[in-house]
């Protein structure tokens, strides 16, 4: 019986109880209480904050003549219809409102601009990211274009992309290309950079030992690249494409701003800000970053199914 419940996995005697603790145990001895708690606490200070940044408006509303208590004093202050700083239940509200309770092609919904905002990042992350690739393989194959490349790419992530966002759409609205793919190369002048560095640190992150072992074997270049540097190099891909996704969509929103758009999150936020909604412009931001968490989970999963395909365990 014994030898029967451990080949089960389970110790004898181990009951729901024991089960249960064990189960409390991982969570507690893991990351879920310590995430936990900060969120408890940043949601606690941000309460706090909107009280004392929101003072002003309730007095100023309210006049000199309204006594407020305590209680319906903090109550003013986290229910402003335009608030300095909206509260987290304000947020919520405005997401409902303009996810759940509106159809997903009004353009009311930011799912519909969300979807835009996606369109836009994705193009810029399959462009930014091929190009970063090719650049890299490029400089290591190539020790000239190292020194000649290499310094113009660190410098090109000196420039403001708010300098460079209008540059471009003017641009390229000139020769007639307009919509989508100028928003899109403003996404993959930001997301090329760091699948550049990380592939060229990763395309030369085989010991030299190796590379002269494969010579001894009379590899080709080509052999030598696809079965060596290759898969020393995809640890390091999928983590600058973790990276390069996130700013991708910050691309995104930032190429909308001078554009004039009428859909996308950055569209959403410029609206928001014309007419002083700054729940409205929090819900965005909140959009934005869920579908940006969604975006680099992706990645991971993708990373987990390329290592484990290439035999590897994740």
């Amino acid at each position: 019986m014994t030898t029967e419940a451990t080949s089960n996995g389970r110790r004898p005697g181990a009951g729901p109880a024991d089960r249960l603790g064990r189960r409390l145990a991982r969570v507690t001895g893991g990351r879920a209480i310590p995430i936990a708690t900060v969120v408890i606490v940043l949601i606690v200070v941000w309460y706090l904050a909107a009280i004392v940044m929101n003072a002003g408006v309730v007095m100023t509303l309210a006049g000199d003549n309204v006594k407020f208590g305590f209680t319906d004093f903090v109550a003013a202050t986290w229910s402003q219809e335009r608030p300095p700083l909206p509260v987290p239940h304000q947020i919520l509200i405005e997401m409902r409102k303009t996810i759940l309770d509106v159809a997903v092609t009004s353009k009311r919904s930011l799912v519909y601009h969300a979807e835009v905002t996606l369109s836009t990042t994705l193009l810029g992350f399959l462009i930014g990211s091929l190009t970063g690739i090719l650049l890299a393989v490029a400089i290591v194959h190539l020790k000239a274009l190292q020194k000649a490349l290499m310094p113009w790419i660190i410098a090109s992530q000196t420039v403001p992309i708010l300098a460079v966002a209008p540059i471009v759409v003017v641009v390229l609205g000139n020769i007639g290309i307009t919509g989508t793919l100028p928003k899109a190369l403003i996404s993959a002048y930001l997301c090329f950079f760091p699948v550049t560095i990380s592939m060229v640190k990763g395309l030369t992150s085989p010991d030299p030992m190796l590379v002269d072992l494969m010579r001894t074997y009379y590899a080709s270049p080509n052999q030598t690249f696809w079965k060596l540097r290759w898969p020393a190099a995809v640890p390091f891909l999928f983590t600058s494409l973790k990276v390069a996704v996130a700013i991708s969509l910050v691309g995104a929103i930032v190429a909308e701003l001078p554009t004039g758009a009428q859909a996308g999150l950055g569209a959403r936020l410029l609206a928001g800000s014309y007419y002083g909604q700054t729940i409205q412009i929090w819900a965005a931001l909140f959009t934005a970053a869920a579908l940006a968490a969604l975006l680099v989970a992706a990645v991971g999963l993708a990373e987990v199914v390329t290592v484990r395909g290439m035999g590897g365990r994740r």
